[in-house]
């Protein structure tokens, strides 16, 4: 098998899961506490918006590596998008495919339901619900909690920061609600 279609191919648990713990080592080695993409908007404000508003007033050259980070993301996600592309069938487990059918949506075809993903979907009241009220829902709860999923689940709680345990517990729970209660009422309704 060569490097192409190593990487094509989706990694098992226990070769991804340690790469991603071993960034906390590897950050804190090189001298940085934190890691996440949403501190990465702060950053960018702050480079384009030579304000003198105190939140942006900062050193944003020395988290420069961040934006690197975000970065590589980029262009990570769009190289795996479109030059990656798993040949093989998505696994979806039948409870799951039950469970969305439940909710109206039939097409399984791709990594996401076309039903919601879609700029059909998205000039729609259940698409103006599910991505701008809950994008706006998500950015300011990644700012009124001092970061996003990443940053607290994967650097904070590594730290032993217990800000980010109360916070991760709040992601998962509120997941699980969004997931169990509100998303079928949604789906209903609209």
């Amino acid at each position: 098998m060569n490097f192409i279609e190593l990487i094509k191919n989706p990694w098992p648990w226990y070769v991804a899961g340690p790469f991603i713990g071993l960034t906390v080592p590897a950050l804190l080695i090189l001298g940085n506490k934190s890691f996440g993409i949403s501190s990465s908007l702060r950053h960018i404000c702050s480079m384009c918006m030579p304000a003198n508003i105190p939140f942006f007033n900062y050193n944003w050259r020395k988290e420069m590596w961040n934006l690197v980070f975000v970065l590589g993301v980029t262009i990570g996600g769009f190289l795996a998008t479109f030059f990656l592309t798993n040949p093989n069938e998505i696994e979806i487990s039948e409870a799951t495919i039950n469970d969305l059918k439940g909710l109206g949506l039939h097409n399984f075809s791709g990594l996401m339901p076309v039903e919601l993903f879609s700029f059909d979907a998205l000039l729609s009241i259940k698409g103006l619900i599910f991505f701008v009220i809950g994008g706006l829902l998500v950015g300011f709860g990644t700012r009124y909690g001092g970061g996003c999923t990443s940053g607290h689940a994967i650097m904070g709680i590594s730290s032993l920061q217990w800000p980010s345990l109360v916070a991760t517990c709040c992601f998962m729970l509120g997941g699980f609600f969004m997931t169990h209660l509100l998303f079928p009422i949604i789906f209903k309704l609209f």
